[in-house]
């Protein structure tokens, strides 16, 4: 399988892509994206140094200009792209994979992102033949601090936290570069020393394993709320008090009330997996959610043509038109704390804050490893309308088919051998029996 994915560039290094494919790379984007100046950034991870040196000497031979952000999220490369006008620009991470695993988030100028659709595919091919000469001229590799500059942008969106006690789990990741500075020192932090081997858990928070120790302490400590980041801090996800998981689309009502205030009936963008009570709590507050497709090569420019003042996934990532229309965990954190503060002033829970949205029973996502994805899609797909035609079919990313008192969307992961699936229903009982229906559809096509 390619290291070249829908969304960016990712494998695990030094078998599936190694320097020498990191260094081509850098020969080529320059050209591609017409960039002279251009910002890297990187994670912790023990191999992300190699692949910055390999990347950097590419482009300088290509005769841009580089700026070294040195260890940063890969929130903070998207700003500084935007805010400084930077040609392009390249964080190195393999976000929430595991630590053999490094990748390259390629961004063009104003932070836009270069997905398969926008420039990884021909950036693929290009690797893959000839290599261009040297240029003429050398470009300039040269270190720069910018971590003050990004906590001081994200500072007067730091809300009063007193009363509210927390826990912060940086994952080992790079939230941990300036947690300390945004959530206050009343504030339990957990895993906030950068380390790219992710020595306490692994960097996705989806996986309940890697929430277990932030679930303790939440239980034990009594704590109001959990919040926990993924390795390079462009999502981030939420524990109630009682240390339960929050299913991060569960919180897209909150962060947009927050905006909604200011632009009442604005736009907010949603991906496909979105569940019916985040759609019908924003149509209740009067905005206008735009269901789109997953990813954020897709949502970010969705938002830009939208017009959406924030969106969120199903993944834990969360964009905001006023951040160069990208993703940040740390801005997407402090605004629900923020909600959840002046939520707690007025004696309501996380639980109880966000009980109207969570209305329904869901299953979250569930992955199927199945041969011939296409067909098994169109086998449930066939079998599902002719036994009741759905009131509305999305087919923009994979299909999503609603019913009055159920829906399901099923696609094939962009980045994963798996099909994906999320369904949700009026009832425990009624989505039982709907997941039943559709695991001995899609059983002919399941991998042992």
């Amino acid at each position: 399988m390619s290291v070249f994915k829908a969304y960016d560039i990712r494998g695990e290094f030094g078998r599936e892509f190694d320097a020498q494919s990191v260094y081509s790379i850098g020969r080529c984007l320059p050209e591609l994206l017409q960039a002279r100046r251009v910002l890297v950034g990187r994670d912790a991870r023990l191999s992300s140094p190699a692949v910055r040196d390999a990347l950097c000497q590419g482009l300088i031979e290509a005769g841009a200009d580089v700026d070294d952000l040195g260890l940063a999220t890969t929130p903070m490369v998207y700003y500084f792209t935007a805010r400084d006008g930077y040609d392009a620009s390249v964080q190195i991470t393999a976000s929430h994979n595991p630590p053999s695993h490094n990748g390259l988030k390629i961004s063009a100028t104003g932070a836009r992102p270069v997905g398969r659709d926008t420039g990884l595919a021909v950036l693929e091919a290009r690797v893959a033949g000839v290599l261009p000469p040297p240029a003429a001229r050398t470009g300039q590799w040269r270190p720069v601090s910018r971590l003050p500059e990004f906590v001081a942008f994200l500072r007067p969106w730091v809300p009063d936290l007193r009363g509210l006690r927390l826990a912060v789990d940086g994952s080992d990741g790079m939230a941990g570069l300036l947690a300390r500075d945004l959530f206050g020192p009343e504030t339990t932090y957990l895993n906030c020393e950068p380390d790219g081997a992710f020595p306490h858990h692994g960097p996705n928070p989806l996986e309940a394993a890697n929430r277990a120790q932030l679930t303790a302490t939440v239980r034990a400590q009594q704590l109001d709320a959990g919040v926990i980041f993924d390795g390079d801090a462009d999502r981030v996800m939420f524990l109630d008090e009682t240390g339960a998981f929050l299913q991060p689309d569960f919180l897209i009502p909150l962060i947009a009330g927050r905006f909604l205030r200011a632009e009442p009936g604005a736009t907010i963008l949603c991906d496909i997996r979105t569940s019916r009570g985040v759609t019908d709590a924003l149509t209740a507050a009067g905005a206008q959610p735009v269901l789109w497709k997953v990813g954020h090569a897709f949502a970010k420019l969705k938002l830009r043509e939208t017009g959406a003042v924030c969106g969120g996934e199903l993944a834990g990532h969360y964009y905001f038109r006023d951040f160069c229309h990208c993703d940040s965990g740390e801005l997407a954190a402090l605004i629900v704390l923020g909600e959840l503060a002046a939520a707690h002033a007025r004696g309501l829970s996380f639980r109880q804050l966000l009980a109207p949205v969570c209305r329904y029973a869901n299953s979250g996502e569930l992955n199927f490893t199945v041969e011939r994805k296409a067909d098994a899609m169109e086998a449930l797909r066939v079998a599902l309308v002719t036994e009741a035609p759905p009131r509305t079919v999305l087919d923009f990313d994979g299909l999503r088919l609603d019913y009055a008192d159920w829906w399901i969307n099923i696609r094939p992961s962009n980045t994963e051998p798996y099909l994906r699936v999320v369904m949700e229903a009026d009832t425990p009982s009624r989505l039982r029996e709907r997941r039943m229906r559709v695991e001995r559809l899609l059983a002919p096509f399941v991998s042992a």
